[in-house]
């Protein structure tokens, strides 16, 4: 009887022993990024989470840092090179330090609708941009859409000279810069956890976003008007970095990348749709005017902002912005 029990004892050690390596052995995957859960952003970060837990349990364990919990987009990229967070999806605004090939994304008025910016970066040349920071030790995973962005201010904006002398927080980006310096307007670039409360003291006149940030983060509580421009768009590049990504096992890696491609066309399908939910929702709030450019409107727009395109055309190359003409 005591042998038995001395057996029983010693296998129930063993599985108890081979549960606590199963679990200490897991890979921990640290997802962080700046927006909230309920933003198409948020809403792929959970829906990664849920299928690598459903499809690699006790093998891979994803935590979610959202609202920038645990970094700011600012700093992210450091983190992450440094192996203290393995996922991110930053704008794409936010590598310009990596790659100038990226600032294609943040020219004005370069795609009509998200359904260009879908075209191009799905075309040979936007494939080939995930790998354009390599030799940086980044690795690009795919992009992920926000929206079109829009105009936010505490004075109505139809026209061009009506931004001369405002103030417009933008993401750290040369090309932002160079659009709002385009119309004599003053770009301030300061990170987004704090633009509500610098749009809210009035230290900044005003912001661009997209809808679902807009709406997400209570802008347009403290704006009074928004300009409906689709004049940008405002999409994430899910990266990580190449040292992670290639001492991963063949076998998790190629399922984090299925399970990746998954949870990004998830948050794909649902951003046009949000984008149109959160418009509405500003709309209901009677706290923000909407503006809608007439056509002659828009067309000053981008007449005064188009020539950005040709000051950054040797950075970026001529080649990527006649391709992302083309998707249109």
């Amino acid at each position: 009887m005591s042998f038995k029990k001395s057996i029983i004892g010693t296998t129930t050690a063993l599985l108890c022993a081979f549960a606590f390596n199963a679990s200490a052995e897991a890979i921990k995957i640290k997802f962080s990024h700046v927006v909230a859960e309920n933003t198409p952003k948020g809403q792929m970060a959970l829906k990664f989470k849920e299928l690598v837990e459903s499809r690699l349990a006790g093998k891979v364990e994803v935590d979610v840092f959202p609202n920038s919990q645990l970094f700011g987009d600012n700093k992210v990229l450091e983190a992450m090179q440094l192996g203290d967070v393995q996922l991110a999806a930053p704008s794409l605004s936010k590598f310009d330090k990596y790659t100038k090939k990226l600032q294609i994304f943040d020219l004005p008025f370069l795609f009509s609708d998200i359904q260009a910016v879908d075209r191009f970066q799905q075309s040979a040349a936007g494939e080939k941009l995930l790998n354009s920071m390599s030799r940086k030790g980044l690795h690009g995973l795919g992009y992920l859409h926000n929206g079109m962005k829009q105009l936010s201010s505490s004075s109505p904006l139809s026209v061009p000279s009506d931004v001369i002398g405002k103030k417009f927080r933008i993401m750290t980006s040369d090309v932002l810069a160079a659009q709002f310096e385009a119309v004599e307007a003053v770009p301030v670039k300061k990170p987004f956890s704090e633009v509500f409360t610098l749009l809210q003291t009035k230290a900044i006149d005003g912001q661009e976003n997209t809808w679902s940030n807009i709406y997400s983060k209570k802008f347009f509580e403290v704006q009074d008007f928004i300009t409906e421009s689709d004049h940008g768009v405002l999409d994430y590049l899910v990266v990580t970095s190449k040292e992670f990504w290639t001492s991963l096992p063949d076998d998790i890696r190629d399922e984090l990348k299925v399970s990746i491609d998954e949870a990004i066309k998830y948050g794909n399908s649902i951003a046009i749709e949000k984008a149109e939910q959160d418009k509405q929702k500003i709309i209901d709030s009677n706290r923000s005017t909407i503006i809608y450019l007439s056509k002659e409107e828009r067309q000053e727009w981008v007449n005064a902002m188009q020539p950005v395109w040709k000051q950054f055309e040797s950075e970026i190359g001529k080649d990527l912005i006649d391709a992302a003409i083309a998707s249109n």
